[in-house]
């Protein structure tokens, strides 16, 4: 008897094998030394990468909300992430279990953070939501800059240094036990490095079952209803605020957690590393691949992450190559015949599913 699927599990299932397929490749190279160094540095940044554009993606394209401010949620789970594996370095000897931890603790932070940012400003309409989180970044990125936190025996020491005259000797660190884990503007330094591209893997996974299970379920339809024609979705009862928040923080949570494995793979990391820069480039990232195309953000993350570092024999002429590709991706992005022939090609047509 031949199974026959839905377009849509049918396209969910190549997005899974995709990225399985891409994660094979990648590892016989890696073992095999078929990646330059600078390329295999990038493995563990391509994957936070890609689960930064597909949890972005679901509050953009899915949601239809604007967000300027998704690296701030990243940062939140980049030094939360960063403090619980320091401290628990003891507790807990296996490094990926460490790391789990770590990207668990960024996953719950950044969605208290989103939780305390969307559920104000998600209740009202307009554009609301991309100024507020353009300002949760800045203020994000300040805070961390004023934070000093270390860890002794006597548990987590944590002082605001809002006057610029505190040193890490204010928090009294036990001599024998104490570690410096933020240092104000000098950011997280000393990090034990226990990222892998493994752990990258299992991210983008997660990431890829999380959203496109809810996009598939009724709350997903909810979500797209309220994109569609909210003033329709409203009429016929749908909770606005309640779909609303869901995905929001749904996003910011994840981008939480692949915040916290991008800081473990640095030794030293500064939160000016999240600024309204990497908002935008996650969020051209989302635009490229197109909105609310989940195999657009994943290749879209993957290749314009590496481009640079592949024009760089370009020299001077690199930035600019780099430019004129984003145009051209923009312009074939927009041809409603090469649309056309990617709808068909992903099951995302307007075709009549066969259950």
């Amino acid at each position: 008897m031949k199974l026959h699927l839905k377009k849509t599990t049918r396209t969910d299932f190549l997005t899974y094998a995709g990225v399985i397929a891409a994660f094979i490749i990648m590892s016989v190279l890696q073992s095999r030394g078929g990646l330059s160094r600078s390329l295999t540095g990038q493995l563990v940044p391509i994957c936070c990468y890609m689960s930064m554009a597909v949890s972005l993606n679901l509050t953009v394209g899915i949601l239809g909300e604007l967000s300027l401010g998704h690296a701030g949620f990243m940062s939140v789970g980049a030094f939360s992430g960063i403090t619980a594996a320091m401290c628990l370095q003891d507790a807990i000897p296996s490094a990926p279990l460490r790391l789990a931890v770590a990207m668990l603790a960024g996953f719950v932070c950044a969605a208290v953070a989103g939780l305390i940012v969307g559920a104000p400003v998600l209740r009202l309409r307009g554009d609301y939501l991309a100024i507020v989180t353009l300002a949760f970044g800045e203020i994000i990125k300040e805070l961390v800059n004023c934070l000093l936190v270390g860890y002794d025996a006597k548990g987590l020491h944590i002082a605001f240094n809002l006057s610029g005259n505190m040193t890490m000797d204010d928090l009294h660190l036990d001599p024998g036990t104490g570690i410096a884990i933020i240092k104000g503007a000098q950011g997280a330094t000393a990090t034990k490095t226990i990222a892998s591209f493994t752990a990258g893997f299992v991210l983008v996974m997660l990431t890829l079952v999380i959203v496109l299970n809810l996009v598939r379920s009724r709350a997903g339809r909810a979500i797209m209803a309220l994109r569609d024609n909210r003033i329709a979705a409203e009429s016929v009862g749908i909770n606005i605020t309640k779909y609303k928040l869901m995905a929001f923080v749904l996003s910011a949570a994840l981008a939480g957690a692949a915040g916290a494995l991008y800081g473990l793979n640095f030794s030293s990391l500064q939160a000016t590393k999240f600024n309204f820069n990497t908002s935008i480039l996650v969020l051209v990232f989302v635009v490229l691949g197109g909105l609310g195309n989940i195999w657009g953000s994943l290749i879209a993350a993957a290749l314009l992450t590496v481009l640079p570092e592949l024009l760089r024999a370009f020299s001077d002429y690199r930035m600019l190559v780099y430019a004129i590709v984003l145009i051209l991706v923009m312009l074939a992005t927009n041809n409603p015949t090469l649309k056309s022939w990617l709808s068909r090609f992903t099951g995302r047509g307007r075709e009549k599913e066969v259950d």
